[in-house]
Parts: C-alpha cells; structure tokens; sequence
C-alpha cells in the first residue's frame, strides 16, 4: 500500500532580488513499512524535500498526497529526526525523550509508559535518568531516534542522521536505527550523501540530480531483507548498486561525497 506519493512537486526559494528553484517536478512514492533513500549531490534539494514531506514547507506547484489524502489534510503523523541528536544537556534522557508529548500538551501516562518501554527495549533504561554528556554518540543517538518514535508516527524522516559520527559508530548506530525502525514496523525516508549508507539500508533509492532537483532514476534494492545494513554490505550484488548509482551520478557530473572503495 502506498503510504506517501510526489507528484511532480516543485519549489523555489524567494529573495528580494531573485528566485531560486530548488526542486523541479519531482515524483516519486513510498509503500508502507519500506526505507527509501533520497541521494544526490550537495545542495541538490535533498533536505528541501524532507522539509516539504515534513510541511515545513508547501510545494509552489504539484500534490504531496499521504494516506491518500492531501498532505494538507492528511490526519497521519510525521516524524522528523535531525542530523544531530539536538539533545537538551540539562534534560535527562527520559525528559528529553518526552519532549513532544510536553511542548504540545499531551504529556500522559500513556506516552510516559510508551517512553520507558522504548527505552528498556532498546537497552537504555539504565540511563533514563542520565543527561546527554554521559552517553556516548550511539546511546544519543538512539535516545533522539526513541523521541521521534514516541509521538508514534506513521513516517520518520531522516535527515543524515548518522553525519555527525565517526566511522565506526555510524556503522554500529545504522544498525541500530534500521533494527529499530523494522522491529517498530515504521516507514521511513532517509536523505544521505552517502551511497553505501543508502544501498546497506534502503529497499529503494531516489536518485536526484544537481539543482534545480529531479529525479535521475529510482532504484529498487534487492538484497537480503532480513539482513542488518552490515551484513547486507558483505552481499554479493551490493558493489553492483554501488557502481550503478555512482555512475549515475558521474555521468551526469553530479558525485556525491562517498570514495570508491579501493580494492582488496
């Protein structure tokens, strides 16, 4: 079932003195419980999408249509999770989790109970009580990732979430959002510039072009399902995709910021 569908969305930024298009007829869907990819070059729209799926924004032209209805008029709930943790230092974990339950008046024991078991489920029930300098950058991330899912959305939105990491815990929590958002049964978007990150989790990929952003091409994943991002970057087609899309991207002169890996 499609959960979220574009059609032909366009968007231009506004000064005094000029008008910038951003994004130009872009189309594309989303079924429910898939991970897709948003994956173009720097300042090509990405994040610009993200914000008109999340109502930040309203397209110039073009329907954004969610739940089959109007993105206007739509009831279902979107989630947006930011490319750093955006923790409050002097909250705790617990407290900051329930963040958005408190701005809008709707802090209960029902989402106070949702909270602390998102928490013991995903291993963080022992730092509830803990603020955001004594976790390390995973366990952050993580607890931003629990905020997100207790106002139970139907979409999550990912805005690089894994930038901010090193390399070795950007692995270690893409892991960790992907368990969580399949075991939540969540659909979700991800923007990234990275073609590895996008490939390991993704079901399907939108690739973008420079801006004016349109679609390039929109490339279905087919690797192990059931597999964790890691294990799907040990898959026997993965380097496939990797060329496919980097190609894409070359040839129309648009890299992204992922090297090609040297050989081994």
């Amino acid at each position: 079932m499609t959960l979220l569908e574009l059609k032909n969305v366009c968007f231009s930024y506004h000064s005094k003195d000029a008008e910038t298009v951003a994004v130009d007829n872009v189309s594309f869907s989303v079924d429910e419980g898939e991970f897709v990819g948003i994956i173009g070059p720097s300042g090509c729209g990405k994040t610009t999408i993200l914000n008109l799926l999340a109502g930040i924004y309203a397209p110039a032209s073009g329907t954004i249509i969610l739940n089959g209805k109007s993105a206007s008029e739509s009831t279902s709930k979107i989630g947006l999770m930011p490319q750093r943790d955006q923790l409050f230092p002097w909250r705790t974990i617990e407290s900051n989790v329930l963040l958005g339950p408190e701005l809008l008046g709707r802090k209960n024991k029902a989402n106070k109970k949702r909270a602390s078991l998102l928490l013991r489920k995903y291993g963080l029930s022992d730092f509830a009580k803990k603020y955001p300098s004594e976790l390390s950058g995973g366990m952050r991330q993580r607890s931003a990732l629990i905020r997100t899912l207790v106002m139970d959305p139907d979409i999550l939105l990912l805005d690089e979430p894994f930038s901010a990491l090193d390399f070795q815990t950007r692995i270690v929590v893409c892991d960790d959002v992907h368990r969580i958002i399949k075991q939540e049964k969540k659909t979700a978007v991800i923007v990234s510039h990275d073609i590895n990150e996008c490939v390991s989790l993704c079901d399907k990929i939108v690739i973008l072009s420079r801006r004016p952003a349109h679609v390039l091409e929109t490339i279905e994943i087919d690797l192990n399902k059931s597999a964790s991002p890691l294990q799907r970057r040990e898959c026997r087609d993965f380097p496939g995709y990797f060329k496919r899309i980097w190609k894409l991207l070359e040839d129309k002169n648009e890299r992204c910021t992922t090297k090609i890996p040297e050989k081994t």
